[in-house]
């Protein structure tokens, strides 16, 4: 649940998890892992995406100073380790950077859960288990989920190895020219995104408070068997039915199109490339935006 970002329903719905799984909650600032030096934390954090911080480690340093948060002969403390005051200041260093974050989008539940005798960010897990997915090693994550070993430090390596595209991914973003209109803006990544990852990317950034409600983000990369795949999000649950609006393209161009309004992907040929996107610009234009 928490992988597919349903956290805050976990009470309501399955509260038994919780008991069976002698999970441990605590509150927080949303951002993980929890159990980890925080300027490590901060570096590779794209959930949420704090511009000029994640990836920058410069940026990084210069958020905890502002926050008065210094390290010890051991280093900086993890996120559950910080006092209320250093917590306080945390947050409003990052709403600082992020303008647009309130203080409910960036504090709720952290969970805890214990894998290989010891309590980790339930978080952390989840994005190690969706890194092999990602990377293509599902076997290495089952093994993980059933702690195996063997498996813990493969799935460590995959884990940083996936850490490192995301970062690289969304530097190359903040640099590369992208195409905007009134309320969308697309990014023709080509060869520069692993086209595994093009879809997390265009969720960070309609996460990222970027861009306004109701933009939809649409992101591109190439894949090795000469195609290119294409995923649409929308920021916030307002604009356009982005799968709609890649299937109306795509049927000239014979494409595969899966998801739901506000979040839609799709492959089509390498040859189409300059069409599909003069087509989808056309389309985005004129549509009229769903109030």
């Amino acid at each position: 649940m928490i992988g597919d970002t349903l956290e805050k329903e976990i009470d309501k719905i399955n509260h038994g998890i919780l008991t069976d799984g002698e999970i441990k909650k605590r509150r927080g600032v949303m951002i993980y892992p929890s159990t980890r030096p925080l300027n490590r934390t901060l570096e590779y954090c794209s959930s949420p995406y704090i511009q000029g911080v994640t990836g920058n480690l410069k940026g990084v340093l210069e958020l905890l100073r502002d926050s008065n948060i210094n390290p010890s002969s051991k280093g900086y403390p993890s996120l559950l380790e910080l006092t209320e005051e250093e917590m306080e200041k945390l947050v409003t260093a990052i709403i600082l950077r992020n303008p647009k974050t309130t203080n409910q989008e960036i504090i709720g539940d952290i969970f805890l859960i214990k894998m290989y005798n010891k309590l980790e960010d339930a978080r952390e897990m989840s994005a190690k288990i969706n890194a092999c997915s990602r990377l293509g090693d599902p076997n290495t994550a089952l093994q993980f989920c059933m702690e195996i070993s063997s498996a813990k430090k493969k799935v460590e390596s995959i884990h940083v190895k996936y850490r490192q595209h995301i970062v690289s991914a969304l530097k190359f973003v903040a640099e590369a020219k992208k195409i905007q209109g009134r309320d969308y803006v697309i990014i023709n990544a080509k060869q520069n995104i692993k086209e595994t990852i093009i879809g997390t990317i265009a969720s960070i950034l309609s996460n990222s408070k970027l861009y306004e409600e109701g933009t939809s983000v649409i992101t591109l990369a190439y894949s090795d068997d000469e195609k290119i795949k294409i995923s649409a999000r929308n920021v916030g649950k307002q604009g356009r039915n982005v799968r709609d609006l890649l299937a109306n393209i795509t049927s000239k161009f014979q494409g595969e199109v899966g998801g739901h309004e506000y979040a839609a992907g799709c492959l089509i040929k390498q040859e189409h490339e300059e069409k599909f996107i003069e087509d989808l610009r056309k389309n985005l234009e004129i549509e009229v935006i769903r109030i």
